[in-house]
């Protein structure tokens, strides 16, 4: 069975992935990605992946966040941001943060989890868009409108994030 929306292999795509800001307090749990990873290894991110076909994003996050750290939370949507990756299809990253509710943190293949506090994130190695997007997560709180913005790669090789208004 078949459900027309138009979807045409000539327009623009999205991948939907997931981004997950856990907090405690003025600490957040990040990813510091393992050294055999492909992208960036060795540096600071947040947790998440792919959203797999018939998963909502909300699953997905939850999934994303029990397989990578083995916790659970109650979370919510911050934002969503589509990042332009000079190619189709670029990726579009759902991004949530939430408190823990349990669990026992573990290992993952992905990199080591590890709670870091919001003034510490100056001096570590991050992926380019993380010090944007946490600031902008860290001034939130759960009910506000989610913010949209988009991500690109600028002249000199750096990720931009731009909030829309």
């Amino acid at each position: 069975m078949s459900f027309d929306q138009g979807v045409s292999l000539d327009r623009y795509m999205l991948i939907p992935r997931t981004l997950i800001f856990l907090r405690r307090g003025d600490s957040y749990l990040l990813l510091k990605g393992a050294p055999s990873k492909r992208l960036w290894a060795g540096k600071y991110n947040g947790l998440g992946g792919h959203v797999e076909a018939g998963e909502d994003v909300l699953s997905a996050a939850r999934r994303e966040l029990m397989e990578e750290t083995g916790l659970q939370a109650d979370l919510w949507l911050c934002g969503t941001v589509v990042a332009d990756t000079g190619q189709n299809p670029g990726v579009c990253l759902f991004v949530f943060s939430g408190e823990s509710q349990g669990g026992k943190l573990k290992p993952s293949i992905e990199g080591a989890a590890e709670w870091v506090r919001f003034e510490a994130l100056a001096g570590l190695p991050v992926v380019d868009d993380l010090p944007v997007l946490l600031s902008r997560i860290h001034t939130m709180r759960r009910g506000e409108a989610p913010f949209s913005a988009r991500s690109f790669g600028n002249e000199r090789g750096n990720w931009v994030v731009q909030f829309a208004d």
